[in-house]
């Protein structure tokens, strides 16, 4: 369980309280006590079986891969998967690979529809890069139409190992992950991932780092 989920649904149920003394109407309690529940289930942070073996890339996120495309970046090709995130989802999200984050950039933005092509340029967003001595592997958490708060838990430096919590973006939302140009794809648009269990990818004949 994210700490978020239990702040929310105890806020709540001091309001169901409040509403019993002051009104006394079971029917206005149940509003917050429901939406408690609904925090203390969207905030769930179930186990994962993180997958073993060299060069392999999980996926950052639970969703739909919506799109998985070569694009052209100012570092070269790279291979990017989108993952779109609808409010049923995991919202926590976990490195993709092993190594040392290289750099976490967040920048302010709208919030449009998450399923938006432009989005991934214009919405709020945060950028994180992990590095090991063979790779780089990067991946943007983006918000979304109902998503109001993108949530990091690491920085410059820190070592990060194969499907370790870094942050969640709280409801509907997008991921998009740059692979490596040799990275072969193990996933197609429309299939459905899970965060730290799900290879989207393999590095080929990667060595022990």
């Amino acid at each position: 369980m994210v700490r978020d989920g239990l702040l929310y649904a105890l806020g709540l149920v001091v309001v169901a309280v409040l509403l019993w003394f002051l009104v006394g109407s079971a029917w206005l309690v149940t509003i917050p006590v429901l939406l408690a529940l609904f925090f203390l289930w969207f905030f769930r942070d179930p186990s994962r079986t993180v997958p073993q073996g060299r060069g392999l890339i999980v996926s950052p996120a639970d969703g739909k891969v919506t799109e998985a495309e070569w694009i052209e970046t100012s570092a070269g090709s790279r291979l990017r998967i989108s993952i779109f995130l609808n409010v049923f989802d995991v919202h926590v999200n976990r490195s993709p690979i092993e190594g040392t984050v290289t750099q976490v950039e967040y920048r302010k933005g709208l919030y449009k529809n998450a399923m938006a092509p432009d989005s991934a340029v214009v919405n709020e967003q945060s950028l994180i890069t992990v590095e090991n001595p063979l790779y780089q592997v990067s991946f943007k958490q983006i918000a979304g139409l109902l998503a109001r708060r993108i949530v990091c838990n690491v920085k410059p430096g820190d070592r990060v190992e194969r499907g370790q919590r870094i942050g969640l973006i709280k409801f509907g939302s997008r991921v998009d992950v740059l692979l490596p140009s040799e990275a072969v794809l193990k996933v197609k648009k429309g299939m459905r991932v899970s965060c730290g269990s799900t290879v989207l990818a393999e590095m080929p004949a990667a060595p022990e780092a």
